[in-house]
């Protein structure tokens, strides 16, 4: 039996190398043994089940569904191709002992997963994915086909779009965007979120051009992801048909990247800022804000000067879940482009974000490029990068002691003035610069992040990055 650990989002594998049939019945059975031993009080014996466009995401979910029927448990099954944010929204509006979205994210088409989602619409937290893991051949598996189940109503077929799209229609001042007349282009990078704006805007004085909309697992050659090298074809057909923004949604749509109207790529981080700025600027939000340890040191800057209150993380969203769980956040975000906003579920929805981003466009009536350098003008320009170098697994924890140990004395010109260590390993500067080192929770890579005033720096910055990792490592 093959092993399997779940990472910072659930359990993800190759398909047809560990990602198979009988490790997907495996852990659903372990899954269903836990919502069985451990019911969140307040929830029904119920479990939302959904599903992305990779290679037999449809064939994984209805078995998921089936393991789950054997178990006596109310399955809601999305009929076809599904965001996670609209799943999450339907776990906790059904009152559902938890969920499943079978999707890979970001990950090569290769990849497959098994996101577990708790009673509060948000992903699984460590304890609950480790709970499920020790779970793993505990029991028999237990499976009722899908003919038989869908009979006998222990399945069913539910598109829970349209309740999601609805939520994040109240979320924002949605007659504003309405009528701001907004031609809104959006690359869905081969995802799930293909059409979905398009609905969301629907009847609206606004006018979306979806790009790479196409159902194609191979996802076009590129990996779903929301960063600029994967947005070569987007912008190719942005420079050919020119729009006021681009949202750029990753493989199962809960991420959020963003290009301006002739394919200029924003980074995440970027994105992150503006966001932030919208919230407290134009709608006078206050509240504690959330960042993971590798999100841009602008938030920092930011929150300093409007005294609103600033918690930094361990990478994986569902570190900013739970300080969301425990209120008074206003925004949290990681940079990934995975952004969640108080008073909707405690996760990250790249759907409500791009509505955020078109708010504020219809607000300022400005394009984003103007918004960002009057940003950059007051906090300071951030320049941020990241490369994902090959590193082996057995050597990482090694790694992390070595700088731990042997921290640089020096980022660039400027002096190290802080070590972080609750994530990887994080050295900041003096200047505010920073670099960062992490092994990836989904991945066989190092991640090496850093930030800086001007992309001469940045580029500095991560070729120190890059040689620290190469300290005493075989590779």
């Amino acid at each position: 039996m093959a092993e399997i650990k779940f990472g910072t989002d659930g359990w993800r594998g190759v398909i047809a190398d560990d990602f198979t049939f009988a490790n997907v019945a495996r852990v659903a059975q372990a899954a269903a043994d836990h919502w069985t031993a451990l019911a969140p009080a307040g929830t029904e014996r119920r479990i939302v089940v959904g599903y992305d466009r990779r290679f037999l995401s449809a064939e994984f979910a209805r078995l998921t569904a089936e393991v789950l029927a054997g178990n006596d448990f109310e399955v809601i099954l999305t009929p076809e191709p599904t965001p996670t944010p609209c799943v999450s929204f339907a776990v906790k509006g059904m009152r559902a002992a938890g969920g499943v979205m079978i999707t890979a994210s970001h990950n090569p088409p290769r990849f497959n997963g098994f996101k577990l989602k708790a009673s509060f619409g948000g992903s699984a937290d460590t304890t609950e994915c480790q709970a499920v893991e020790a779970l793993l051949d505990h029991s028999p598996v237990r499976q009722l086909a899908l003919a038989e189940a869908v009979k006998q109503r222990r399945v069913r077929l539910k598109d829970v779009r349209p309740a999601h799209f609805a939520a994040i229609k109240r979320l924002v001042d949605f007659p504003l965007i309405a009528r701001a007349g907004l031609r809104v282009g959006h690359d869905a990078l081969f995802g799930v979120g293909a059409g979905c704006f398009e609905q969301l805007l629907a009847g609206t004085s606004c006018h979306v051009t979806t790009f790479n909309g196409a159902n194609d697992p191979l996802f076009g050659g590129i990996n779903p992801e929301p960063l600029a090298k994967n947005y070569v074809l987007g912008a190719a057909q942005l420079r050919r048909h020119p729009q006021d923004i681009c949202l750029v949604t990753d493989g199962d749509s809960d991420r959020l990247g963003a290009m301006d109207g002739r394919g200029g790529a924003f980074t995440n981080q970027q994105v992150i800022a503006l966001l932030l700025h919208h919230l407290v600027r134009n709608r006078g939000r206050c509240g504690r804000v959330v960042k993971t340890i590798n999100t841009t040191a602008m938030l920092d800057r930011m929150c300093a000067a409007w005294g609103l209150p600033l918690t930094e993380v361990s990478i994986g969203f569902k570190y900013i879940a739970a300080e969301m769980l425990r209120g008074d956040v206003l925004y949290g975000a990681e940079e990934s482009g995975s952004i969640g906003f108080g008073g909707h579920i405690p996760e990250r929805d790249g759907l409500a974000a791009g509505l955020f981003l078109l708010e504020l466009l219809a607000v300022e009536r400005v394009p984003a490029r103007r918004i960002l350098a009057r940003l950059e003008k007051e906090f300071g320009p951030h320049r941020y990068g990241r490369v994902d170098a090959v590193f082996p697994l057995e050597q990482r924890a090694a790694l992390m002691e070595r700088l731990t140990a042997n921290p640089p004395t020096r980022l660039g010109r400027s002096p190290v003035i802080a070590v972080k260590t609750f994530d990887g390993v994080k050295f900041e500067a003096a200047d505010g610069s920073w670099l960062g080192l992490r092994g990836s929770g989904t991945e066989s890579v190092l991640r090496i992040y850093a930030e800086a005033p001007s992309d001469a720096a940045l580029a500095r910055l991560l070729r120190q990055g890059v040689q620290l990792s190469r300290r005493g490592a075989v590779i």
